[in-house]
This record gives structure tokens, sequence and C-alpha cells, in this order.
């Protein structure tokens, strides 16, 4: 089979096309995931006095209990609060990274890629 019949199969020219975009796009994918990483979000119960920080990528960074929500006689309480403060960074972390690769593929779309 020469070049002239390869032409001729519809389209085998742009596979190194097609690779080199997606090699192109996993590396923007690696650098967004880096750029997650150094991104901090924060989540908070009790009107901010428990507060967690998160990177992009939900890693949970810190958490911090003001004294006043210590209470040895009500445990649940601050159970519940550090509850719902680690749930709020680590939606706020899955919302930023969606919304990154969202601009990463353009809105494609691309279920199961990321």
């Amino acid at each position: 089979m020469n070049m002239k019949n390869l032409k001729n199969l519809g389209g085998l020219g742009n596979m190194g096309n097609l690779m080199k975009q997606a090699q192109q796009m996993m590396e923007k994918a690696k650098q967004t995931e880096e750029e997650l990483a150094a991104e901090r979000v924060e989540g908070s119960a009790g009107g901010g006095m428990v507060r967690v920080t998160a990177t992009g990528t939900g890693e949970v960074l810190a958490v911090v209990i003001d004294k006043q929500v210590v209470d040895p006689d009500d445990v649940e309480m601050l159970q519940d609060l550090v509850l719902g403060a680690v749930r709020e960074a680590v939606q706020k972390s899955v919302e930023l990274r969606t919304e990154r690769m969202k601009e990463l593929t353009g809105g494609m779309g691309l279920p199961g890629l990321f």
C-alpha cells in the first residue's frame, strides 16, 4: 500500500494530530491539578465558629474551632459543626474542580475523563 492509498482511507493522517491534541490536553489537565492543589477553599459552620480549609483537590488542610463551642457536655454539637464545615469545604472543592475541568475541556462533557 502506498501513501496515496493511505490518504484515501479517510483520515488516518489525522491520527497524529489527534494524538498530539490528546497529549496537550493531558498536560493541561496535569497543570490544572497542580493549580487546584495550590488553591484554597473554606467551609464553615456555627456562624464561623468552626472553619475547615481544603485545597481545590479536596485535601483538608486545617480545622479551626473557636473555644466557645467546646462544651464537654455537648460533644455531639461540636461533632456536627465539624462535619458540616468539612462537608462544605469538600463541596466547594468539588465545585471548583468541576469548573476548572469544564474550562479545560471547553465544556465538551467528556464523562469519566476527570
